[in-house]
C-alpha cells in the first residue's frame, strides 16, 4: 500500500507559515501499516493541483489531500478532485445542514459562501465533521482513493483518527506491520557514518537512513513485515549490526537525548553540577537544565555562568586550574567547561582557525579537549554544544573521552 500526501495553500509556499499537517497524517499512516512514498504542496491554484491529483492517480493507490476546503474562492480542492476524477460536483443538502447547525452552536450567523462547502463530487462519500465547518470527503475509483481532509489542524487531527484511520482499515484489512527505531549518533560526521554502514542504507527492506543535525547523525531503521513481531525481528537484527560498527558512537534510540542521559547520571550518582561557557551562550547549561527538571532535579545543577570568548590564540595553560577553580566556587562535583573564541573556524569564510577548548572535571577526570572550530554562528554553536554534552556524557558513563 503506497500513499501520498497532498498540501495545498499558497502561505506554505510564501513562506508564511509551516506545513505540521503532512507529518501528523504521515506519522498516522506508518503506524497503520501505510508507506507515505510522496509529500507535495502545491499552491491554490485550480490548474496546478488538479494536475497534481492525475499524477498522484497515476502512482499511488491512497492520496489524502490537507486544506482547501473553505468557503472563499481560493478554496479549490473540491473542484479540482472532480476534474481530476471526471465528476461533477453536487450539491448535498444534508451537509449544508451540518454546517449551519455548526455555526448555531457557536452563536454564529452561517454566511451565504459557506454552502459551497456542502459541494462534493458526485458519488463521493461525504466524512461529517463536528468540530469544523469543512466537511470531508473519500472519493474512490478502482485504482485509487482520494481523502480530502480541512487544513485546520484540530479539524484534520480529529477526522484522521476517527474517520479516515478506520476507513483505512476497513477497506485494505489487515495491512503491513510497520516498525520505525531511530539511533542517535554524536560527534562524528554524517560522511563518516556513511562510510562506515553505506551497504546498510542499500538494504531495501529494512530500510536504513540518514539525517544529519548539528552535532548529531540519526540513523532510522524502517522494517515492513506481515507481523509486528517479524518487524521488530528484522530491526532488531539491523540495530545490532549498527551497534557492532559503531559502539559507543550511539548514545541513544528514538526519543533519548544527550542531556536527559546525563541527568540520569548525575541523578542516580547524587552528584551536583557547574557549567561554564563562552562562545555556547548558555546553550549547554540549558539542555542540563531542562533535563534535570524534568526528572525534579534542578538543585544538581549548582551553577552556571556565561563568560566573553577567549582570543582564537589563548594558550591552553590554565584553563584547567580555572575549571576546578569554578567547581569550587559553585560546590559542585563535577565541572565543565566551554572555552572558546569568537572568531570562525578554520575553513569558515576563509580564516585562520578559531579554538575550543572543553574542560572537564570530575572526580575521575580532569581533561583539556581541543576543538579545531571557533565562532558564535548558530550551527557552530550546535556543533560545540553537541560535543561538550558528549564529552560529559563519556565521562560519566565511563567511555573513552576523545581528543576533538
Amino acid at each position: 500500500m503506497f500513499a501520498e500526501i497532498i498540501t495545498t495553500g499558497s502561505e506554505f509556499l510564501l513562506g508564511e507559515s509551516v506545513d505540521t499537517n503532512s507529518a501528523y497524517i504521515a506519522r498516522c499512516l506508518r503506524e497503520a501499516g501505510v508507506e507515505v512514498q510522496y509529500l507535495i504542496t502545491v499552491g491554490d491554484d485550480l490548474e496546478r493541483l488538479t494536475a497534481v491529483l492525475r499524477d498522484a492517480l497515476k502512482r499511488s493507490q491512497l492520496i489524502i489531500t490537507t486544506g482547501g476546503l473553505g468557503p472563499t474562492v481560493d478554496d479549490v480542492t473540491r473542484e479540482a478532485v472532480a476534474r481530476a476524477v471526471g465528476r461533477e460536483l453536487m450539491f448535498r443538502e444534508d451537509l449544508l445542514e451540518d454546517i449551519a447547525a455548526f455555526f448555531a452552536r457557536a452563536g454564529r450567523t452561517m454566511s451565504e459562501n459557506n454552502r459551497r462547502q456542502a459541494y462534493i463530487p458526485a458519488g463521493a462519500i461525504p466524512i461529517r465533521n463536528p468540530v469544523g465547518t469543512a466537511p470531508a470527503f473519500i472519493v474512490e475509483i478502482p485504482s485509487s482513493t482520494i481523502i480530502c481532509l480541512p487544513g485546520v489542524p484540530r479539524e484534520m487531527e480529529y477526522l484522521m483518527q476517527n474517520a479516515v484511520l478506520p476507513y483505512v482499515r476497513r477497506r485494505w484489512g489487515a495491512l503491513q506491520s510497520m516498525m520505525t527505531r531511530t539511533l542517535h549518533t554524536c560527534s562524528v560526521g554524517e560522511s563518516t557514518i556513511d562510510s562506515l554502514i553505506g551497504d546498510l542504507e542499500s538494504l531495501g527492506n529494512p530500510s536504513v537512513g540518514l539525517a544529519a543535525h548539528a552535532g548529531r547523525t540519526d540513523i532510522r531503521i524502517t522494517a515492513r513485515a506481515a507481523t509486528p513481531e517479524e518487524a521488530q525481528r528484522m530491526v532488531a537484527e539491523v540495530e545490532q549490526e549498527l551497534r557492532r560498527r559503531l559502539g559507543d558512537i550511539i548514545f541513544g534510540v528514538d526519543g533519548e537525548t544527550l542531556e536527559g542521559i546525563i541527568a540520569r547520571e548525575l541523578a542516580a550518582r547524587g552528584q551536583s553540577l557547574a557549567v561554564l561557557e563562552t562562545n555556547t551562550a548558555g546553550a549547554v547549561a540549558e539542555r542540563i537544565r531542562r533535563a534535570l527538571a524534568e526528572l525534579g532535579q534542578e538543585r544538581l545543577l549548582r551553577a552556571s555562568r556565561v563568560e566573553p570568548p577567549i582570543p582564537a590564540d589563548a594558550p591552553a595553560e590554565g584553563l584547567l586550574s580555572r575549571a576546578r577553580d569554578f567547581a569550587e566556587e559553585a560546590g559542585a562535583d563535577i565541572a565543565i567547561c566551554v572555552f572558546g573564541s569568537g572568531e570562525p573556524g578554520h575553513g569558515i569564510h576563509g580564516r585562520e582557525p578559531g579554538r575550543t577548548f572543553i574542560v572537564l572535571c570530575t572526580p575521575e577526570h580532569q581533561t583539556v579537549l581541543p576543538f579545531r572550530y571557533g565562532g558564535m554562528d548558530p550551527h557552530t554553536q550546535g556543533w560545540i554544544t553537541t560535543r561538550a554534552l558528549d564529552c560529559l556524557r563519556r565521562a560519566l558513563l565511563g567511555l573513552p573521552l576523545k581528543e576533538l
